[in-house]
């Protein structure tokens, strides 16, 4: 029995392998990534290596065993149609009667264009017949602090988000969530609603950062259009800037302030405070 790790060598799927490796042996873990070179150093740490693609059906046949215990990590070719890739690893892992499949979803209370693939993929999922965990993973830290030359070039936080709040956490927090299921008991047929414990806004972010950089940064709220405008000027194909902008709408709206405190519940430790993300960003 293995645990597999789809998208392996991504950013939430390589602090996964990370985590797991200190809690199991590495030959009980396969990575499934697209390229064997970028995964070197978890195979040199004894990790099992699968080469699959999500966009070719054929490369999982035979990828999953019965008895795995499986986490699907959403897909980020939002052009390729995620739920038909999401598909492909379902199939292959119901032929293999695999003991249970996590999957990296959005949180229930989100109604932006970017959940749709992940409540088709949910469907299909329970559809299955197969042993499921929904980790509907709120928003990371990341997001925002990973793309902060911007900010720091202008002094300014620019979102549609209004006043809303949003309660984040970092990607080794929803890291942690996952390697707790797929290691831990009980968790067959459950959906997790995951974010940070404290919900934050736009303006006391632009404090945070105010604070540690000693310079002021604003908080400059804008409307969604004029957010798919900047999004755009700065090379996003106008899709994706749309669909990332209707994501400041639904924080406006509070979609993505997550009270079920299951993320600290899942992990057993409080999630990493926004604070601790901009410091770690500022270091780099």
């Amino acid at each position: 029995m293995s645990i597999v790790v789809t998208g392996a060598t991504g950013h939430l799927g390589r602090q996964v392998v990370e985590q797991l490796l200190e809690k199991v042996p590495a030959e009980r873990i396969t990575a499934v990534v697209r390229d064997k070179e970028k995964a070197a150093g978890l195979a040199a740490r004894g990790v099992r290596l699968a080469v699959a693609d999500y966009n070719a059906p054929e490369t999982f046949d035979g990828l999953f065993s019965a008895g795995d215990r499986v986490l699907l990590i959403s897909g980020n070719e939002f052009d390729k149609g995620r739920v038909r890739q999401h598909e492909v690893v379902i199939g292959a892992a119901r032929a293999a009667g695999v003991a249970l499949l996590a999957y990296t979803s959005a949180p229930g209370s989100l109604r932006a264009a970017l959940a749709d693939d992940h409540r088709a993929t949910e469907e299909v999922l329970l559809a299955s017949g197969l042993p499921y965990s929904l980790l509907r993973n709120g928003w990371y830290h990341e997001n925002y602090t990973e793309n902060l030359a911007p900010v720091l070039e202008h002094g300014a936080v620019v979102q549609a988000a209004g006043d809303g709040h949003i309660s984040s956490a970092s990607r080794a927090d929803y890291a942690a969530a996952a390697v707790a299921v797929l290691t831990g008991e009980g968790h067959e047929n459950t959906t997790y609603e995951l974010g940070g414990d404290v919900a934050w806004g736009f303006a006391e972010y632009a404090a945070e950062l105010s604070r540690q950089t000693g310079r002021e940064i604003v908080y400059n709220p804008v409307s969604v259009e004029a957010l798919t405008g900047i999004l755009t000027g700065a090379g996003l194909p106008a899709p994706l800037a749309a669909i990332l902008a209707g994501v400041d709408a639904s924080i406006e709206k509070g979609e993505l302030a997550v009270s079920s405190g299951d993320l600290s519940r899942l992990t057993g430790r409080p999630t990493t405070p926004l604070a601790d993300a901009v410091a770690a960003a500022l270091k780099d």
